[in-house]
């Protein structure tokens, strides 16, 4: 039986934002093909002169021009198919209701277990069940005990046994599962940059002002277009793309095939909180 093995790094940030909060964000990369495209991210890096790992949080003026010509290499891998991401969040106007301790306390854990199993449709990769597929899952440090962790794996393991899986030849083995460093690993390094880029934006960051000011800061200006710049390539692939929402899909194979998505998670059982609603539609095209 033929095998496929993919990697899939993980990585979350902004837990609370003002109107969008648990962003969660994961690239997926046949394992194949990962010292390629990871030779090809770090000599653009050295290209650039950016030697220490790039984030975020440490674009300013002056490396605004380096970092929107990285921001282009990574997407170049997306657009071709060689990389998808995937990021997701949740709106604050949706409020879980009927929730247990427990599913507070392990909040974090849980909206990774959903944006693994659904959010790059896994269950559709494989449709006839002809391969083996073996998908390895690297995180980015997680806060917490080494005992939670350990149990979170066990039930990402346990995929492949739920019935949306059972028969679908997809498999999560746990010992092929890691925390790293997000330093040593560049394909991460820009999966952060895209995470910070939608906080960013959806909370509106980029209307911030330092105190007294009336003018915006350089570095918030210099993040404001790292953020066109992703949102420009984006639409390259999918034109008319809304950041602040689930990206729409035709077939169920679309979850699978698609490059690049959205996925805004709102609990089944919820209430709107309109203390939380932004006063005006969910941003899209700016």
């Amino acid at each position: 039986m033929p095998k496929r093995h993919y990697i899939l790094y993980c990585d979350e940030s902004a837990k609370h934002g003002k109107y969008y909060s648990d962003f969660y964000g994961a690239a997926l990369v046949a394992a194949s093909d990962r010292q390629a495209i990871e030779a090809a991210l770090l000599e653009k890096k050295e290209e650039l002169n950016l030697f220490k790992e790039i984030k975020w949080t440490r674009i300013t003026e002056n490396y605004l021009e380096k970092y929107v010509e990285f921001v282009r290499t990574y997407f170049e891998f997306i657009a071709s198919g060689r990389l998808k991401v995937r990021i997701m969040f949740t709106q604050n106007m949706h409020k879980a209701k009927n929730l247990k301790a427990e599913h507070i306390e392990d909040h974090y854990f849980l909206l990774y277990y959903q944006l693994i199993k659904h959010g790059f449709g896994f269950a559709h990769c494989n449709p006839n069940g002809l391969d083996k597929v073996f998908v390895s899952a690297f995180f980015d440090d997680m806060p917490d005990t080494d005992a939670k962790v350990q149990k979170f794996k066990s039930y990402v393991s346990g995929i492949s046994q739920t019935a949306t899986f059972r028969g679908k030849g997809v498999f999560f083995p746990i010992e092929d599962m890691a925390e790293l460093d997000s330093k040593d690993h560049v394909i991460l390094q820009g999966l952060d940059i895209l995470l910070g880029a939608m906080n960013f934006r959806l909370n509106d960051l980029h209307l911030e002002k330092p105190e007294g000011a009336k003018r915006r800061g350089k570095r918030t200006l210099a993040k404001e277009k790292v953020f066109k710049e992703i949102s420009r390539q984006i639409r390259a692939i999918r034109p008319n793309f809304n950041i602040g929402t689930s990206t729409g899909t035709i077939d169920l194979i679309d979850r699978w095939t698609m490059p690049y998505a959205h996925w805004k998670f709102v609990p089944k059982e919820h209430v709107i909180d309109h203390s939380a609603v932004k006063g005006k539609a969910p941003p899209g095209s700016t």
